[in-house]
C-alpha cells in the first residue's frame, strides 16, 4: 500500500506541474536522484522566470538551517514573479530540538500561498518518526512527501532506448536489459554508461560487445558472469573474472558476499526447476521488477544441480566467516582456492 501511494504522490506532482500549479511545499526522496533532479529543475522552470532566480530562487543547507532562518526566507515576496522557490537539502527535521520543530510547524501550518517550499533529502535518509505526532500531522495536511524510486521493466527499457536515441542510436530490448542487468538500474549511473557507450560503438545498433568494451559493471553482474563461467566449466574465464576484480582493489570480503548472494539464487532457481516453479516464483522470492534476471538464473541453474548448490553456498559461508573473524588471512587466495573448489565440485 506504501509503495501505491508513493507513486500516486509522484504522479499528482506531475499533474500539478504540468498544470502549472505546484503545492505549497513538497518532499522529495529515494533513491532515484535523477528523476528528482530533473523534476526539481522543471518546478524551478515553471516557478521561476528568467533573469530574475537571484530574487525568487533560494537554496538552504540544512546543516546549518533554523527554523527562524527559514520562515525568514519563504515569507520574503516574490519579485517580478507570482512564486518563489526555496530548496532546504538535508535538513533532518526529526531530529530538531522541540523549540524548533514547533516553529517548523507553525511554518508549515501558515505557508504564504506566493511560495514553493521544497526538503530534498539527498545524502540524508527521510525516516519519519511517528512518534512526533504533531510534525508528522503537519506534514500530512501540508506537505506533498513525493519518493524517486528506481523505474523498473518496460518503462526504464523505454527510458534506455529514448537515451539512445537522442545520440542517433538504437538499442533492442534484450540489449537494454542487459547493460541494466550489469550497470544497475538507477538512471543517474545508466545516464554516464550511454554516453560512454553511444561514443564508442561504432555502429548504429548498440550491442552486448559495446557495452562490455567501455562500460563499468557492477560487483553483481561480474560475480554472476564468474559463476556462470564455472558452471560452463570455463575455469580460465571465472579465473580471470575474479583476477580483474582483485586487481581493481575490490575487498574480497565483498566479492565472496556478492558471489555466496548469487550462489543463493542459483540454488533457489534449482530448486524451481526440480519443484515446477515458474518464473514469476523466482521473482517475487527475490524481489526483483524485471524477469530478465530470473531468466539467466534458470538458465544458470539447468548447468547444475541441487547438491551443487547446496555445497557451493556453504562453501562461501565458511569463507565468509572465516574472513570476517580470522587476523592475517590472505582473502585474494582463499577466494582464489574457493574458485578451485568450486569447479571441482563441478566435475
Amino acid at each position: 500500500m506504501a509503495e501505491k501511494r508513493e507513486g500516486a504522490a509522484l504522479r499528482k506532482f506531475k499533474e500539478d506541474l504540468a498544470a502549472g500549479t505546484p503545492g505549497p511545499a513538497y518532499i522529495f526522496y529515494g533513491e532515484e536522484t535523477y528523476l528528482r533532479s530533473h523534476y526539481l529543475s522543471e518546478l524551478r522552470r515553471k516557478l521561476i522566470p528568467a533573469g530574475f532566480e537571484e530574487f525568487n530562487d533560494h537554496a538552504l543547507d540544512g546543516k546549518t538551517l533554523t527554523a527562524e532562518a527559514l520562515a525568514e526566507v519563504v515569507e520574503a515576496m516574490p519579485m517580478m514573479a507570482e512564486r518563489t522557490l526555496t530548496v532546504v537539502t538535508d535538513w533532518d527535521i526529526f531530529k530538531l530540538g522541540e523549540d524548533q520543530r514547533e516553529k517548523l510547524i507553525a511554518l508549515l501550518s501558515d505557508l504564504p500561498d506566493y511560495g514553493c517550499l521544497v526538503f530534498v533529502y539527498d545524502t540524508v535518509a527521510y525516516k519519519p518518526n511517528k512518534t512526533m505526532k504533531k510534525l508528522c500531522k503537519a506534514i500530512s495536511d501540508h506537505v506533498e512527501a513525493v519518493e524517486f524510486a528506481p523505474v523498473s521493466g518496460s518503462d526504464l527499457v523505454a527510458w534506455v532506448s529514448r537515451r539512445f536515441r537522442a545520440l542517433d542510436k538504437d538499442i533492442d530490448r534484450q540489449t537494454a536489459e542487459y547493460l541494466i542487468f550489469t550497470c544497475g538500474s538507477l538512471m543517474t549511473g545508466l545516464v554516464q554508461e550511454i554516453g560512454k557507450i553511444a561514443a564508442y560503438a561504432k555502429g548504429k545498433t548498440i550491442t552486448e560487445k559495446d557495452i562490455d568494451a567501455v562500460a563499468d559493471p557492477q560487483l553483481s553482474a561480474e560475480v554472476f558472469k564468474l559463476s556462470d563461467a564455472v558452471l560452463k566449466g570455463d575455469y580460465d574465464l571465472a579465473a580471470r573474472i575474479l583476477g580483474d576484480l582483485l586487481k581493481l582493489q575490490t575487498e574480497p570480503i565483498l566479492i565472496n558476499a556478492a558471489l555466496g548472494s548469487q550462489l543463493r539464487r542459483i540454488y533457489t532457481a534449482r530448486i524451481a526447476l526440480d519443484t515446477g516453479k515458474d518464473r514469476a516464483w523466482l521473482m517475487e522470492l527475490w524481489g526483483m521488477k524485471s524477469d530478465y534476471p530470473a531468466k539467466l538464473l534458470l538458465t544458470a541453474a539447468k548447468r547444475t544441480t541441487a547438491q551443487w548448490c547446496a555445497d557451493a553456498v556453504k562453501m562461501s559461508q565458511t569463507l565468509d566467516r572465516r574472513l570476517k573473524s580470522e587476523r592475517g588471512i590472505d582473502g585474494n587466495g582463499e577466494l582464489k582456492t574457493l574458485l578451485v573448489n568450486l569447479g571441482a565440485r563441478k566435475k
